[in-house]
């Protein structure tokens, strides 16, 4: 009997993972198509061949949708991030977490997709900062283990509150991607991961003044 009461539950979680993935991916590919933000409700669900009452059972609002991508790229991301880092000293895990962050798009779509999402961040940060805080989590407590490590082989400074540290490193990261192209504009070529990481790491290195 229990078997049998189960089986309508599974299916019907079956369908609302089915539902959150196709939503999930109209607006993928809305963005990868426009790399805008401004798209429409209507469009979404027009593009999932689902009508708006479904959207609404799943989701409050555009945000919310947007909010539910970037947790999902973030998580993934962050555990292969991690995977790549792990076993590393420090300072070189530091330095090719930030390459991975910084990394050009693979594709034309996934440029667009970086780009869309990139402006829409500080979007989330202001309508929805408790949300956006735990979707950038993962991240944060990646950076906080690697400077951790740092810290403990000698390499990073014993007095560095760890989780400022992290979180300022982390929003650098995050907000210089857009400086890409601005800054061919400010000093004629463009910033890249090396730039980024040279600035973060100056903030946390050993140095004379610190022994």
């Amino acid at each position: 009997m229990a078997k049998s009461s189960e089986r309508p539950q599974t299916e019907a979680r079956r369908d609302t993972e089915d539902r959150v993935n196709r939503f999930i991916k109209s607006a993928l590919a809305i963005l990868s198509e426009t790399g805008r933000t401004d798209f429409t409700v209507l469009e979404v669900a027009e593009r999932s061949k689902t009508s708006l009452r479904s959207f609404y059972q799943h989701f409050s609002s555009k945000d919310e949708l947007l909010l539910t991508l970037i947790d999902r790229i973030m998580s993934e991301s962050t555990q292969r991030w991690r995977e790549e880092t792990d076993g590393l000293d420090g300072q070189i895990a530091l330095q090719k977490l930030i390459e991975r962050i910084t990394a050009p798009a693979s594709s034309s779509k996934q440029d667009s997709i970086n780009r869309g999402l990139t402006f829409y961040n500080d979007h989330l940060a202001e309508s929805l900062p408790s949300d956006y805080a735990r979707v950038l989590s993962p991240l944060h407590i990646l950076i906080q283990d690697i400077l951790k490590r740092g810290i403990a082989e000698g390499a990073f400074r014993h007095q560095l509150e760890v989780e400022t540290c992290s979180a300022l490193i982390m929003q650098s990261v995050l907000g210089a991607m857009r400086l890409r192209s601005l800054g061919v504009e400010l000093n004629g070529r463009p910033i890249d991961g090396n730039d980024i990481y040279e600035f973060c790491v100056g903030g946390v290195l050993v140095t004379d003044l610190h022994r």
